[in-house]
């Protein structure tokens, strides 16, 4: 049977949570027993996000088969069973590299190359690269009314003209303020964002409402009125404290029943079960940590996004709250190690890019491998870890990375030998997941021994594969690697739980079953904490939704 499509967009201004919509949509669907995938199209002119500045653009994610889509669709994506790449994500860039290697190959037999029907038709063959589920859930990037954006929205107008009303829905995201000097909320930025989407010939089914309360019926059937859809087509996208509620806020507005009806697809009662116990889990914890986050990208923090959503799993698995402290690399350089770590409950040092900054993250490292503390290191961190133990207990003075100091006498990182002469920086690490040998016994080794897997009903089951556990293959992106070390883990004595990973953990999160490596690090964090201060590890403040 073909899939089932539902298109998102959005419109008034950027930010405000297509993806976060669409996953929670596909958390919806699942819920209900049906397959989803999810795709999402970019308009910016790059192949992918991945020689972007994390502090313009913010994390980029990698995946199994190499792909580097954005944080946003990384992230979000984790909430449903979709296992995603290449043929998930897709760019301005990418789009139109396809369509001019196709006009030199000399596929178009010498016609003239334009942005109908060349350009809308590769958009639409790509809506087609998905595997066989219930339903796709495309968003479009970008708001309505940039030009950017007008190719993407032409293919899917003439995609859902050509497969038909039950096969294709448009769902439309457009922000309703509250103006407090009025004490009112307004409508017209959503009338005048839906008025632009049909100007282009896109008449959304759903009409999804970002604000900062519930829609009264009055204002909904007013948006109704002007936007031209029933009442119960107006959706209420209530901000929450976590995002792991939306599903519930949406479900509690009636879209996954309006979609399955749009679209006529019969489904089961929806089984909601584990997004009240992860909702629950994070409003009521019983413990709470201090986790501080030594970067060099603190200023956006999504620059580190899937970190700091894998942290709040950690804590759904183990019933912590995990605070993090943000720490700034260059700030612990020029200040000092312990006054910005001292009284935390453990230490993760993450990934990045070029010398500034890399002396704060040993220094970090150092005082939390000579304290004890729970440390986590993660690509770079991992790096510097081995920089820190090369200097300091193994005295190799002047240890460090080739990358840093050509120089050094002690190169104890180097570049990967496949990466020695090449010049461009697009697409050229080692990226996408390869088999990596884990020591049994080993700390990086123990996490996994005892895995966690979701069901096709979206519950937590655990099962032990004592034959596989050795082996993880996790997604990479990297140029570097400890010379002469085969692909296995580095034990380095010093702290509770010291994995160093030169991995990003990307869309290997998700809220239903919390990585191995993060659920015992948030309880190493957590014994820590109980250790040093006994009654401070339950002290986490008791908070209803």
């Amino acid at each position: 049977m073909k899939p089932k499509y539902i298109f998102v967009t959005g419109g008034v201004l950027s930010s405000l949570g297509k993806g976060l919509a669409s996953a929670s949509i596909g958390a919806l669907l699942e819920a209900r027993g049906l397959s989803v995938t999810l795709q999402k199209f970019d308009p910016y002119i790059n192949i992918d996000p991945g020689t972007m500045n994390p502090i313009q653009h913010g994390e980029v994610f990698v995946t199994d088969d190499g792909a580097r889509p954005t944080w946003t669709w990384g992230t979000t994506s984790a909430s449903t069973h979709a296992r995603l790449g290449r043929d998930n994500n897709f760019t301005t860039g990418q789009i139109y590299y396809s369509v001019i290697t196709k006009e030199r190959r000399g596929d178009y037999l010498g016609g003239t190359v334009q942005i109908i029907p060349h350009i809308t038709d590769e958009i639409m063959a790509d809506f087609r690269k998905v595997p066989e589920v219930d339903v796709v859930i495309v968003e479009i990037g970008g708001t309505v009314g940039d030009i950017e954006s007008l190719p993407f929205l032409e293919a899917m107008r003439q995609f859902m003209w050509e497969v038909g009303p039950e096969n294709a829905i448009a769902i439309h995201l457009t922000l309703v303020p509250h103006l407090g000097a009025a004490g009112e909320l307004k409508t017209k930025p959503t009338q005048h964002s839906v008025k632009m989407l049909r100007e282009i010939g896109i008449q959304p089914n759903i009409i999804f409402c970002r604000t900062d309360r519930y829609l009264s019926p009055e204002i909904k059937a007013k948006i109704a009125l002007f936007c031209n859809v029933t009442p119960d087509a107006v959706v209420t996208g209530k901000d929450v404290e976590t995002i792991y509620e939306v599903p519930l806020v949406l479900h509690q507005e009636g879209i996954d029943e309006k979609i399955t009806r749009l679209l006529n697809i019969w489904t089961r009662r929806p089984d909601l079960s584990v997004w009240e116990e992860i909702v629950r889990r994070i409003y009521q914890p019983k413990a709470e940590v201090e986790v501080a986050l030594v970067g060099k990208y603190i200023v956006l923090k999504e620059a580190y996004k899937s970190l700091t959503e894998a942290f709040v799993h950690g804590g759904v698995a183990n019933e912590t709250r995990v605070r993090l402290r943000w720490v700034d690399a260059e700030t612990v350089e020029k200040e000092g190690a312990e006054r910005h770590l001292d009284g935390v409950d453990g230490l993760m040092v993450p990934g990045g890019f070029g010398i500034r900054g890399i002396e704060g993250k040993v220094a970090a490292i150092r005082f939390a491998r000579e304290r004890g503390l729970p440390f986590f290191g993660i690509c770079l961190g991992m790096q510097c870890a081995v920089i820190e133990y090369a200097r300091n207990v193994l005295g190799l003075a002047g240890a460090n990375s080739s990358e840093f100091d050509p120089k050094t006498p002690h190169p104890v990182i180097d570049l990967l030998p496949e990466q020695h002469g090449i010049a461009d920086k697009g697409g050229t690490m080692r990226l996408g997941s390869y088999p990596c040998t884990l020591s049994e016994g080993s700390l990086a080794h123990r996490p996994t021994a005892r895995r966690t897997s979701r069901s096709a009903t979206g519950t937590a089951t655990s099962s032990t594969t004592p034959t596989a556990t050795n082996s993880s293959p996790p997604a990479w992106s990297h140029r570097v690697s400890i010379p002469g070390a085969p692909r296995r883990d580095r034990r380095i004595a010093g702290a509770p739980l010291v994995p160093r990973l030169s991995v990003p953990p990307g869309v290997q999160i998700a809220p239903l079953a919390a990585h191995p490596l993060f659920r015992e690090f948030v309880m190493a964090a957590r014994a820590h904490r109980e250790k040093s201060s006994p009654a401070a590890g339950h002290a986490a403040e008791t908070h209803q939704p």
